[in-house]
């Protein structure tokens, strides 16, 4: 990855509005799974009102989960250690970059003066979709995990806080990334994790637990929870959970259909819950830079809600994404909600 000028932002987050009941995924949504069936409109209904309820039941500890609908209790599962090699990158500014969204140009949900400690992105409504496959993208060296049906969702906080964790080191800030990311290490098997950087953390050693990118930035991997490899044809069944616990631990969750897996971390790894205000959520490229290419007449509707404290509507922010990956989707406008969970949405389509 070329040295860029980094461009720092301020940023925001969507709702969890209800997902259509058409969201029954076939079998042949999970790649190399046939464990999914047909299920008719009230049993999605169900299965819907399912995944809203394990976005909010905690789990008992730290380590790896799993629950199948219609059980409501986590049963631990074995975790795997991720090598600090296929990652995401932060977003740099690109003379020139094509302004689909993603790569800093991208909606995000900021709360003000409150600290978000859930968020919670879905997409109620998606249209068109019949094809997506990763592609390299030259500015960031055509990087990535490439190929048909290769993409990621990440949550993603703002990267302009620092905290205890930069060790005092001047210039330097925390970014924390919830993740869902298909084939990653593993061919065939799905990561639900957590990505943790330090900012400009700088030419010195980077501390235990972490790796350099070779442009003064430190990175490292939560534990993962395996989760099936789900084709991008059935996000609309598909919801992604980050939380930030002061003195507990941080949570990432995905649940798809009838079935939930949860990877969670010390918050004290980067001391998210002290800062975190701001939230990105879409469908990526995986890793590397890459873009996640959707066919033409693609159409999906974003949906972020937050939990932090407040019944007042966040801010809708544009141009202010952090991650690197992106889509080839074009933004449409961006709504901000008020209620229990505070909330924007946007679509994007091309």
């Amino acid at each position: 990855m070329q040295a860029k000028l980094k461009l720092m932002f301020l940023a925001g987050l969507v709702s969890a509005a209800f997902v259509p009941a058409v969201f029954a995924a076939p079998a042949s949504d999970i790649a190399g799974s046939s464990s999914d069936q047909q299920v008719g409109p009230i049993e999605a209904v169900a299965r819907q009102a399912w995944r809203e309820d394990m976005a909010q039941i905690a789990t008992p500890a730290d380590g790896c989960y799993h629950a199948s609908y219609p059980s409501i209790v986590w049963q631990q599962i074995s975790c795997r250690n991720l090598p600090a090699r296929a990652h995401s990158v932060p977003h740099y500014y690109l003379f020139g970059a094509p302004q689909t969204a993603g790569n800093g140009n991208d909606y995000t949900l900021q709360s003000g003066s409150h600290l978000i400690t859930k968020a919670v992105g879905s997409f109620p409504t998606v249209t068109g979709v019949t094809s997506e496959k990763g592609v390299g993208v030259a500015a960031y060296g055509d990087g990535g995990i490439l190929g048909a049906n290769e993409y990621s969702l990440q949550i993603n906080s703002q990267f302009t806080s620092t905290t205890t964790a930069c060790k005092s080191k001047s210039g330097c800030t925390v970014w924390q990334q919830f993740v869902y990311a298909p084939d990653y290490e593993v061919q065939g098997e799905a990561a639900v994790f957590m990505q943790n950087w330090l900012i400009g953390y700088g030419s010195s050693r980077c501390p235990s637990g972490f790796a350099s990118d070779g442009e003064g930035d430190c990175y490292g991997n939560s534990s993962a929870a395996t989760a099936p490899d789900v084709k991008a044809t059935s996000l609309a069944s598909m919801v992604l959970t980050g939380t930030a616990a002061s003195g507990g631990n941080d949570t990432a969750v995905l649940t798809y259909d009838g079935e939930a897996y949860s990877a969670s971390q010390k918050d004290s790894t980067l001391y998210l819950s002290q800062v975190w205000n701001t939230v990105e959520y879409n469908i990526v490229g995986n890793a590397g830079g890459s873009e996640a290419q959707f066919n033409s007449g693609s159409s999906i509707t974003v949906n972020v809600a937050v939990t932090d404290g407040s019944t007042a509507a966040p801010s809708c922010v544009a141009d202010s994404g952090t991650t690197g990956e992106s889509n080839n989707l074009n933004l449409g406008s961006c709504t901000a909600s008020s209620g229990s969970t505070p909330s924007i949405k946007f679509t994007e389509s091309n």
